[in-house]
């Protein structure tokens, strides 16, 4: 039986295992900055920016959906974007994927959300097979584009008037 609940403060190294494991397949745990001060601060804060929601299967962890709140300009509603969504390789192509990403699209109709967006790499042909058997569109046309944090600054750096 797989289930699915917002992740608890107990429940944070499950979900940092996770986090840590999607780094890898990801091949960028070199990137990874969460740590468990850091993610209990963000999610269990007055005022959270994330929200995670972590599959178990037979008492254990297996999965995870980690996600904000988004906002469409064009259809003046809120939307949600799925940063990341993660199950265990020994967990997988067993419904644990599709738990979680229903339990997202109920989060997404009990708060009035227009959509759900995230990115997935091109590479990832499971992945994308996934998504499409799920009723998502994967759009070909867009890219991804990012300032990272030493962009921001430099932007910023460039723009200040000089005192």
């Amino acid at each position: 039986m797989i289930t699915i609940a917002p992740v608890s403060r107990a429940q944070l190294p499950e979900l940092l295992r996770l986090l840590e494991a999607k780094a890898d397949f990801d091949g960028a745990r070199h990137k990874l900055r969460a740590n468990l001060c850091n993610l209990e601060q963000e999610l269990f804060s007055a005022n959270p920016r994330v929200k995670a929601l972590l599959a178990t299967r037979d008492g254990t962890v297996v999965g995870m959906a980690t996600y904000h709140a988004i906002f469409s300009s064009f259809l003046v509603r809120p939307g949600i974007w799925l940063d990341d969504l993660y199950v265990d390789s020994a967990h997988r192509k067993i419904g644990v994927g599709e738990a979680l990403l229903s339990s997202l699209c109920g989060e997404a109709l009990t708060n009035g959300c227009a959509r759900i967006d995230w990115i997935v790499n091109a590479s990832n042909d499971n992945g994308l097979g996934f998504y499409a058997r799920m009723g998502a569109q994967v759009f070909a046309s867009g890219r991804l584009v990012r300032l990272d944090e030493d962009a921001i600054r430099a932007r910023v750096t460039s723009t200040l008037p000089s005192r």
